[in-house]
């Protein structure tokens, strides 16, 4: 297999990619610990208010 990119662009990929993962699984698990709160419904109203 011919390496097609530089080594530091692969490196560069692959950690973007590890952060991207890691920053929304941590947005997933907050959104789902917030769902039995009363924040999560104001800021829904909140962002439909805005929208309308």
């Amino acid at each position: 297999m011919p390496q097609m990119a530089p080594m530091w662009w692969e490196i560069m990929f692959i950690i973007f990619s590890m952060i991207y993962i890691c920053m929304s699984t941590m947005i997933y698990f907050s959104t789902n610990k917030l769902t039995t709160n009363q924040l999560k419904n104001k800021s829904l109203t909140n962002q439909y208010n805005w929208e309308w």
